[in-house]
């Protein structure tokens, strides 16, 4: 995996680089604001970009929007959006129509080794990984939600925060101690009551959350 990493504090940015390739990723390039990561994207085609929300000169949403734009030149390209805070907004914007190839975690999951160099390798092979906190508040209970998207009980809801953070049907019985054949039911349920009819099973999970999202915004 060949991976272009945007951060402007040079310790987040030194520590990625140092993660990856201690664990054989190769880090082609690392930039500190947004122009700097459309050249680097444009100059060494990766395969991965890791980008922080909030970017020189403003400190808003620079990177964001490179992310945007990276991937309006390169729909290919993996983007994995890094936050610190739960901005839900951004992650809606993100993840667009185009939902393959893209994550969206605090980036205080870079801490646990495992699950961020997962959530890398999901987001490269061209899953949808979004963090826990952020599926937690796109899920929960406001105005006008269940008059779109009605019925989901509240196993399912859990069921679909897990799918959204890119978890198998065994990872999600794991975590919710349950057999892999109540999942399966559950995300059955969920696809009925979205109205998903029957397509490719991934293509049908990002579908779901999408469903969301779109609430969300």
């Amino acid at each position: 995996m060949r991976v272009v990493i945007a951060e402007d504090l040079a310790l987040l940015r030194e520590g990625l680089v140092a993660l990856l390739r201690e664990n054989d990723i190769e880090v082609v390039a690392q930039v500190e604001d947004g122009p700097g990561l459309l050249r680097a994207i444009a100059g060494h085609e990766p395969d991965l970009a890791i980008v922080d929300v909030r970017l020189p000169p403003t400190f808003k949403d620079e990177g964001l929007i490179a992310a945007i734009e990276a991937r309006r030149r390169q729909p290919a390209l993996g983007v994995l959006v890094l936050s610190q805070y739960v901005e839900t907004a951004y992650a809606s914007e993100l993840v667009g129509e185009h939902t393959a190839g893209i994550g969206y975690l605090l980036k205080e999951r870079v801490g646990d080794v495992r699950a961020f160099l997962d959530a890398l390798r999901s987001v490269a092979a061209g899953g949808t990984v979004l963090d826990r906190q952020v599926v937690a508040e796109l899920l929960a209970p406001r105005e006008g939600a269940d008059q779109t998207l009605p019925g989901l009980t509240a196993r399912e809801r859990e069921v679909l925060a897990l799918m959204a953070e890119g978890r198998s049907n065994t990872a999600i019985a794991e975590s919710l101690v349950v057999t892999p054949g109540a999942v399966e039911k559950h995300i059955t349920s969920i696809f009925a009551k979205l109205d998903l009819g029957a397509c490719d099973e991934d293509h049908r999970r990002v579908l779901a959350v999408l469903a969301y999202l779109r609430v969300a915004r």
